[in-house]
């Protein structure tokens, strides 16, 4: 029994293990890095993901900077030669030379081309690999549901913008404008270092100006990020087909579809105003560069007219000023997309170098099998220290090869204390032990090998059958007598063995299934190849004989080897969730979160008749509200504000009248104006052909969901 405090009082102090400094906090900001550290992390990535097309690209962005200069001195001879009547040979040598920088300088931005593309494959690729594994090490969920850390994720992804490559070109930019300029300015102080060391200032303004902008810019991009996430969520709602049904019932789209369109206006507005900003500073720079340029055309012709320039000097100082803004204006726009492109590469950087979010011990304690059992020591937790208490010194032992079911109203911390014991968070003060080893201090992996659980938000996949089972233990996506046991056990095997395609039938509508490249069937659970047009879900009933040539309803054909898939119910979804969990036959820890909520009376019974099977000698954790489905187990815990009220059998807590005699006695009372009544017949016996026991319809209430 826990310890009656105030839900405001702080708990008692417990010995716990020292967390490591490098744990994360909820809400707390991850670490920004600094910028050579981002450009040296984005080079090694690209040359890391692509070792040869990176060293060719720099080395060809390179080539390319020199181009102009040699193309403008070239011409610089070829005038002085024509206009002094040089030799022919010479003349020839020249123009030569010159086609022949032509001709680089129109290849070589086309190679250039190819290889960015394919070091931006390559390097998406890699980056895309690395975020998601390091978002996988994540051992809790706590970053999941913290929005800072959201943004971070979607400003991080390849899909939304965040390329390390850019970072990468737009340095190999730069080096390239620099070459060019130091070329041409070169040649502008040879010509008249007045007007060189105008266009240097200039330019220097316009690279200071371009910063602030790309700085403002990806400050608005952090800014509109929960905007725009926002946006997406009511996009989903509207195009996804688990939210059509209630849209369309309740015709709430056109709410939604405003809410959407007031995030988009929102972010207009913010990328309106930065964008009117832009204009209003290029503008000025234009104006500026072109003062400078006009100014320094005159000179040049006043100085021509004098004999201070040759023609050639002329034609080359012509050249060098409008390649030499060229230049600065390359360098200032790629230093300020590379400057944003660094602040998205910030995001990844944050995302995966970001440091544990739970404690992990730097030598994991061997976890024991589980002999004596689970102990939960004065367990207080809260989810942040802005929420109240969700458990309030919960101690619990479950013993070894028992079965512990919690009941108890919605919210009363049943759901949570199953993520501490799958160590989705810890404990803010007292401890979990597994035979008397704090689940701190073990490997979390190893931990949650032990364990099978099927949750209350259980997942459906769009996959196959089998790829949905499989996914409960991968060590069996080829083994197909353990996934059709598993299924057989969960009573889903009779459904997926009347879809076309077995085992092997993707059980979704979202994605295309190509016959040709989709697998054979496997024997002996399929029963079709062919597709029929999209109707209700298949019953959850045992196999009926199939009238259609084309076999059960699986979407549309298009009469090319081309169909959508099969889409199962809810209950039926449910079946394949239990199947996930029924795969880990060998687990130690069963936890079954409302396993039969989406199910009907008959087979509610009979799963649970399943559950019995399975789960004797087991030790097992059974959550429910349906207090029928839990009279059986060996020791049923109340919790009610997160402590412990009441535990014992059925049959002493029925004695002592307390909470779940009150709740079972209200989900009781509906029935017994009916037992009272004339005897309703009931339908026959079912018999199902995955189960060796016949069930029959059991009455079954609920107080509602969690």
């Amino acid at each position: 029994m826990s310890t009656e405090e105030p839900a405001d009082t702080a708990p008692p102090a417990s010995p716990e293990p020292p967390a490591p400094p490098e744990s994360w906090e909820p809400g707390e900001r991850l670490r920004t890095t600094s910028l050579p550290r981002r450009i040296t992390a984005a080079a090694s990535l690209a040359a890391r993901a692509a070792p040869a097309a990176f060293a060719a690209h720099a080395l060809l962005t390179l080539v390319t900077g020199t181009a102009p200069v040699a193309t403008a001195w070239l011409m610089k001879l070829v005038v002085d030669n024509l206009v002094q009547r040089g030799p022919l040979s010479t003349l020839l040598g020249l123009a030569s030379g010159l086609a022949a920088v032509g001709v680089a300088t129109a290849m070589l931005p086309q190679f250039v081309q190819y290889l960015r593309g394919e070091l931006d494959r390559r390097v998406g690729l890699l980056t895309q690999d690395r975020l998601f594994t390091a978002t996988g090490s994540f051992i809790g969920l706590g970053r999941f549901e913290d929005p800072r850390f959201l943004d971070r994720l979607r400003l991080a992804q390849p899909s939304v913008g965040m390329n390390p490559n850019d970072v990468v070109g737009g340095v190999l930019s730069v080096v390239r404008a620099v070459l060019t300029l130091t070329g041409f300015l070169g040649s502008l102080f040879l010509l008249g270092p007045v007007m060189a060391v105008l266009l240097l200032l200039s330019g220097l303004l316009v690279l200071a100006a371009e910063i602030s902008l790309s700085r403002r810019r990806a400050r608005m991009i952090w800014e509109v990020g929960p905007v725009e996430r926002r946006e997406f969520f009511y996009n989903d709602l509207l195009s996804s087909v688990e939210a059509a049904k209630e849209i369309r019932l309740f015709g709430s789209g056109g709410f939604l579809r405003a809410r959407m369109l007031t995030e988009r206006r929102t972010a207009n507005a913010a990328k309106r105003a930065m964008d009117r900003r832009d204009i209003t500073v290029q503008a000025g720079l234009a104006t500026l560069a072109a003062a400078v340029s006009g100014a320094g055309l005159v000179w040049a012709v006043v100085a021509a007219q004098r004999g201070a320039l040759s023609v050639g000097d002329v034609t080359v100082f012509v050249a060098a000023v409008g390649s030499t803004q060229g230049a600065l204006a390359t360098i200032a726009g790629e230093l300020a997309r590379s400057h944003q492109a660094l602040e998205l590469f910030d995001h990844y950087l944050a995302v995966t170098t970001a440091r544990p979010d739970l404690p992990v011990a730097a030598e994991p304690r061997p976890l024991p099998v589980l002999r004596r059992g689970i102990t939960l020591q004065d367990v207080w937790f809260r989810y942040s220290p802005g929420h109240p208490w969700v458990l309030q010194g919960v101690t619990l032992h479950i013993p070894h090869g028992k079965a512990l079911a919690l009941v108890g109203l919605n919210g009363a911390g049943k759901s949570t204390l199953v993520k501490l014991l799958c160590r989705f968070y810890d404990p803010t003060r007292g401890a979990i032990l597994w035979d008397g080893v704090d689940i701190r201090e073990a490997d979390a992996a190893e931990l949650r090998r032990r364990i099978g659980a099927v949750f209350q938000d259980y997942m459906h996949y769009d996959m196959t059958a089998a790829e949905n089972i499989a996914l409960g233990d991968l060590t069996a996506l080829d083994d197909t007598p353990r996934l059709r046991a598993a299924a057989v056990r969960a009573g889903i095997h009779a459904a997926i063995s009347e879809l076309p395609r077995g085992y092997d039938t993707l059980l979704s509508r979202t994605f295309f299934m190509t016959s040709d490249s989709a697998p054979e069937p496997v024997p002996g659970t399929g029963t079709g190849t062919g597709t029929a047009p999209p109707s209700e879900p298949i019953p959850d009933t045992a196999p009926q004989p199939d009238t259609s040539p084309a076999g059960p309803s699986t979407g549309t054909g298009t009469g090319t080897g081309i169909s959508t898939g099969a889409e199962f119910s809810g209950g039926q979804r449910q079946r394949l969730a239990l199947a996930r969990a029924f795969l880990r036959d060998r687990c130690e820890l069963m936890i079954l979160d409302e396993p039969s909520a989406g199910l009907d009376a008959a087979a509610e019974h009979e799963i649970h008749v399943s559950l019995r099977r399975h789960r004797q000698g087991r030790t097992s954790l059974l959550i429910s509200h349906r207090l029928g489905a839990v009279r059986d187990a060996d020791l049923i815990v109340v919790l009610s504000e997160g402590r412990i009220v009441e535990q014992g059998d059925h049959a002493a807590l029925l004695a002592s009248g307390g909470e779940y005699a009150r709740l079972f006695a209200l989900q009781a009372s509906g029935y017994r104006d009916e037992l009272q009544s004339p005897p309703v017949p009931l339908h026959p016996l079912r018999t199902n052909p995955d189960s060796d026991t016949d069930t029959a319809p059991l009455p079954t209430t609920t107080t509602g969901d969690r």
